[in-house]
């Protein structure tokens, strides 16, 4: 009885993982033959990465010491771990925020560690393409820099070598080409050409085909412009306002047209070109904060934003990181004498009733103390169109659906 019933278990259990086997060959025939559904097209064999995996953007470490148990650094495996150019620096003398008579104008400025000034290009004066040769830390500014060499071999001295600023996604081996004394005679010569030979052959045909020859250029026409947008609009470029296509995120802007970049410069900025006017002189250019300002035309902006876009997010860990930056302890108003600011003195933690001011008796948290643009003094800044969004306009509340 016993060797019966071991003998139909035995069966049993056989028969259950010969169906298991059966049902997981079947299903794996299936699952290669059927094509799975998705959003993007990968070919046959490609592993497919889970949507539940994180890249990870910031360094942290092991709480190890105090010190780097909140410390978050973005991950930058692409930045030169060498030192700069020592040509393109020069030292840089600290003040403790003090100005030329001695006095404080920065507060809580001091110490820090030994620097080198970086000297940016931030003209851009020189034609021709420039080879990026690696992307550096900058000390001086949130953004990274790139290293640029020139192809010309006849350049020599400091326009041989350049430290510009480096958009997002500009890499060692990039080329970057500045297009600010105008475009080169390489990209001028075919246009120049085939408008020569349809002079000579206009004189030669009649109203009919000097129509469609009309049509026929406007359509040439835009493919070349289309073309040539497509050779100069490059990250890290340097191009004129007026041969930027509206919608383009640019930084490094100038207001002058013989001048440096002045507008949009810390990491992770950008600016967008919004419109050009008809009679060209200007261009409408809205910034990061919302602000829609006129440009002249004739003025340069580099393509693309500026590199190191988590910057802001970083966490230093410590005070100490922080002394090492040249910053000093933040002293509150609170804490100090009644004669060192408007709400020191008093007994325990009391600023008297007061509205919140600064060490100058400026009103702060939110209070308006000028009227910048269009809503301030006549001619105080005719060239901003639009200001950016403030208080209620600012979160939202103010705007209406459309």
């Amino acid at each position: 009885m016993f060797s019966l019933r071991a003998g139909s278990s035995l069966l049993r259990s056989v028969s259950s993982v010969a169906a298991q086997s059966t049902s997981r060959t079947t299903s794996n025939t299936l699952r290669t033959i059927v094509p799975s559904r998705g959003y993007a097209a990968r070919s046959s064999g490609e592993a497919i990465a889970s949507y539940d995996t994180v890249i990870p953007e910031f360094k942290t470490y092991k709480p190890i010491t105090p010190g780097i148990r909140h410390l978050k650094r973005p991950l930058n495996d692409h930045i030169y771990k060498g030192k700069p150019v020592r040509l393109l620096t020069t030292a840089l003398r600290k003040k403790g925020g003090r100005n030329s008579t001695g006095r404080i104008t920065v507060r809580f400025r001091g110490g820090g560690h030994k620097q080198r000034i970086r000297l940016i290009d931030f003209k851009r004066t020189e034609p021709g393409p420039y080879d990026v040769v690696r992307i550096e830390y900058d000390p001086g500014r949130s953004g990274h820099i790139a290293l640029t060499k020139a192809r010309d071999l006849k350049v020599e001295g400091r326009a041989k070598w350049k430290y510009i600023l480096a958009p997002e996604g500009l890499r060692a081996g990039d080329v970057v080409e500045s297009y600010r004394l105008g475009l080169p005679d390489e990209l001028l010569k075919g246009l120049r050409n085939e408008d020569e030979l349809e002079l000579k052959e206009a004189e030669e045909l009649t109203a009919e085909e000097i129509a469609q020859r009309a049509k026929d250029k406007s359509t040439s026409d835009s493919l070349l412009i289309g073309i040539l947008r497509g050779t100069i609009i490059k990250p890290g470029n340097c191009v004129p306002l007026k041969l930027i296509p509206t919608g383009t995120v640019v930084h490094n802007v100038a207001l002058n047209p013989l001048g440096k970049a002045i507008l949009v410069r810390s990491a992770g900025t950008f600016a967008q070109v919004v419109h050009h006017e008809a009679n060209g002189r200007y261009s409408h250019v809205r910034l990061q904060s919302g602000e829609l300002r006129k440009v002249l035309s004739n003025c340069v902006a580099s393509i693309g934003k500026v590199s190191n876009p988590l910057w802001n997010e970083r966490q230093l860990g410590k005070a100490g990181r922080n002394r090492w930056l040249g910053w000093r302890p933040r002293v509150r108003g609170v804490a100090m004498n009644a004669c060192d600011h408007p709400h020191g003195g008093g007994r325990g933690k009391s600023k008297s009733d007061k509205h919140p001011v600064s060490i100058w008796g400026w009103g702060t948290k939110g209070t308006r103390t000028r009227k910048p643009g269009p809503r301030g003094p006549k001619g105080s800044n005719k060239m901003v169109l639009k200001e950016r969004p403030r208080g209620k306009e600012r979160k939202g509340e103010g705007a209406t659906v459309q």
